[in-house]
């Protein structure tokens, strides 16, 4: 029986546009966690973590706005995931937005280094999340992420492993970019990590390219952590996101992609971010995030 520990991380300072932090409130009002005791999970709720309000916050450095506070929430983020696997927990963590991946991943990263083992790591997005405080046209850490995890960026959020990289690059994927910063784009090929864009996926077909995602996340690794950003699908299918960029995956590439992941077995952490109650519609965003959250753990049509 699976056993399964919720966390909810309600950060909403990597971003300008309010209200990701209400996405852990909008995935439990959708049924999270009764759809995930439905399928015969164990189900262990530990609330959601402490977070600074912005406006009690200062912005700070302007081409890193709030990263001390991230950074801060980031650490304690971390060490909840590492605890969470030494219990024999399979993490599933609630966004806020996508700068919490950088504690997800690096807890997992910090759990399995510590058995001598790498991970790899799935992250499906629109947005390639690969700026720095160098080349980001606004400032706002949610856009940094990947980078943080692949070792660039601001040494707070790199080392949160407490090495770095997270992950190396042969072991991680971008799936489904279709919007990158002008300057980003030089880091994304400079990092090394194997990208699949939306013609990608338009061309060769999304069974053929998770069937690669997957085998390079898992090649010499203890599996993957996978990270969701519900922008990935289509906004006709997921209007209540952080950033909507049109041309996304449709409903049912967007299960595909988590039932591959569910066949690998082997996914270490789930984590799903910026969903946006305030601009979505009758929760839509959230409902759907759930069925897709079943299907990564194994739900099936038959």
């Amino acid at each position: 029986m699976r056993k399964i520990r919720i966390i909810g991380v309600p950060l909403d300072l990597g971003q300008e546009r309010r209200g990701v932090d209400m996405g852990p409130s909008a995935l439990r009002v959708a049924g999270l966690n009764d759809r995930l005791r439905e399928m015969g999970c164990v189900v262990e709720d530990a609330g959601n973590l402490y977070v600074p309000i912005r406006e009690m916050q200062a912005a700070g450095n302007q081409r890193a706005k709030y990263l001390n506070e991230i950074a801060v929430v980031s650490k304690n983020h971390a060490a909840w995931v590492r605890k969470t696997l030494r219990q024999g927990f399979l993490p599933i963590v609630l966004g806020g937005d996508h700068s919490i991946a950088t504690g997800t991943v690096a807890g997992v990263a910090s759990y399995y280094q510590r058995r001598n083992k790498p991970i790899g790591l799935i992250w499906v997005d629109a947005h390639a999340d690969m700026n720095t405080p160098e080349t980001t046209p606004s400032g706002n850490i949610h856009g940094m992420p990947l980078a943080c995890c692949l070792g660039y960026g601001s040494p707070e959020l790199t080392g949160l492993a407490g090495f770095s990289p997270s992950v190396s690059p042969r072991n991680a994927v971008l799936v489904g970019v279709r919007d990158v910063d002008k300057r980003e784009k030089a880091v994304v090929k400079q990092s090394g990590l194997t990208v699949y864009t939306m013609r990608n996926i338009d061309e060769r077909g999304l069974r053929k390219v998770m069937e690669e995602a997957i085998a390079i996340a898992d090649r010499d690794t203890a599996g993957f952590a996978v990270t969701l950003d519900m922008d990935f699908v289509d906004p006709t299918e997921a209007p209540g996101v952080g950033t909507p960029v049109r041309g996304g995956a449709t409903y049912r590439e967007a299960h595909l992609v988590m039932e591959m992941i569910a066949d690998s077995k082997r996914m270490l952490s789930l984590e799903i971010v910026e969903i946006n109650p305030v601009i979505d519609v009758a929760n839509q965003t959230a409902v759907l995030a759930v069925e897709l959250t079943c299907s990564a753990l194994g739900k099936k049509i038959l």
